[in-house]
């Protein structure tokens, strides 16, 4: 049989797992809390407005949804090499180019346009990124056989890292080094998740597929796995109330609470430490009693934590509250990770990805415009609908796992 990756690529050794895998994942990393968390913080600190703060966070995922239909038949066309390249590097022109235009720019329109096309731009390119590296830690998962859950820890770890500091570090430099500071911070990280993209290629097709047809397969490959799919229902459902916190946590931890950008970083650092530790926890976890116990474990304990943090008044509460949610959401996006690596079959790994992820992401827009569109006032009663909403879906998508083979089994 003709080898997928050809005869050009045949001699070359497979990366190790640190150099070739968990170094460049954690740059991307990086990069992507950074963009993520920061941007929305650069728009509420140029133009003071919590509407076009909730905008901006929509404006940052709207794109990304698109990015991942073309991303994943990018990447199974052209492999995760030169995606994740191209993707790091048009990603650190960009906010170079921003670092250098906004002192330049007046205050008001100029600087709002500006900002807004950031957010847009990164967000596409963030995804081409994280899709590629993704894609490449979903190889080296279905390398690892039976430990394919120790790889995705790991890699779950790497992201959480990211997030303990990127959001820590981009409101930090955003209030003592300004914008530049922060943007040309994310550029370092651009640049060296580029400089260190692993040598590692997916599968190719022969006859390149349209993106369409792409997301026609992603959704055949999904629909043929019933625990895959209902894991993606509920853990879609729960993200509206994550993306709702995310978009908000500006507008309530600086206007309602009167703490600074630094103080909005730090809160979804101490959740990447609570979720940090509930990665490591679910590792041994997942050996000894296998998926289904684990996740739905973790799904009452991401339920509980967002009901409480939409009755909440205070920062410290809202602090520990948060840490928490995030660590029951850990927990399961370990067992989704392990799920997805070992149910999808390479040749259509890239597109099924890109399909369950823009599943998972559709929530975050939505998140965004109800906190432009709904007065700071109301946005608790918004939560709490929310947060209902999650407990909800989650409790239904475990209850349907139950009964449905490939959580029950132990996979080391």
């Amino acid at each position: 049989m003709r080898s997928s990756v050809g005869p050009r690529h045949a001699r070359r050794p497979v990366p190790t797992l640190l150099r070739g895998i968990y170094l460049p994942r954690s740059m991307d990393a990086g990069a992507f809390a950074m963009t993520t968390y920061g941007i929305p913080l650069l728009v509420l600190a140029t133009t003071n407005s919590a509407s076009l703060t909730g905008l901006a966070f929509a404006l940052e995922w709207v794109p990304r949804l698109g990015a991942f239909a073309v991303a994943g038949a990018t990447v199974d066309r052209h492999g995760t090499t030169r995606v994740l390249r191209t993707a790091s590097a048009l990603r650190a022109a960009v906010v170079v180019a921003a670092a250098l235009a906004l002192p330049q720019l007046q205050a008001g329109l100029p600087t709002t346009v500006a900002v807004m096309l950031l957010a847009a731009s990164t967000g596409v390119l963030t995804e081409f990124s994280y899709i590629a590296a993704e894609t490449a830690g979903g190889v080296a998962s279905r390398q690892a056989g039976e430990r394919a859950h120790r790889v995705q820890s790991v890699l779950l770890g790497i992201d959480q890292v990211g997030t303990l500091a990127g959001p820590a570090v981009a409101g930090l430099l955003l209030e003592r080094a300004g914008a530049a500071g922060m943007l040309v911070t994310i550029a370092v990280f651009s640049l060296l998740a580029c400089a260190l993209a692993p040598r590692q290629y997916a599968t190719r097709t022969e006859v390149p597929e349209p993106v369409l047809a792409g997301l026609r397969t992603g959704w055949t490959t999904l629909r043929s796995l019933p625990a895959l799919g209902w894991l993606v229902c509920g853990l879609t459902v729960s993200n509206l109330a994550i993306g709702l916190l995310q978009a908000a946590a500006p507008v309530i931890v600086v206007k309602e609470f009167g703490y600074s950008s630094a103080d909005v970083g730090l809160i979804w650092s101490v959740a990447a430490v609570a979720s940090l530790i509930t990665v490591a926890l679910c590792r041994r976890a997942i050996d000894r009693w296998g998926l289904w116990p684990v996740g739905a474990l973790s799904a009452i304990v991401a339920a509980c934590g967002c009901l409480a943090v939409s009755l909440t008044h205070t920062y410290t509460a809202y602090l520990v509250l948060i840490a928490v949610l995030m660590a029951g959401e850990g927990g399961m996006t370990v067992v989704l990770r392990t799920l997805r690596s070992h149910l999808i079959p390479q040749q259509v790994f890239g597109a099924t990805l890109s399909l369950t992820i823009l599943l998972l992401l559709i929530p975050f827009p939505l998140a965004g415009v109800l906190v432009a569109t709904v007065p700071p006032a109301l946005l608790g009663h918004v939560i709490t609908a929310c947060a209902a909403l999650q407990a909800l879906g989650l409790s239904l998508a475990f209850v349907r796992l139950r009964g449905l083979p490939g959580l029950h089994t132990r996979l080391a």
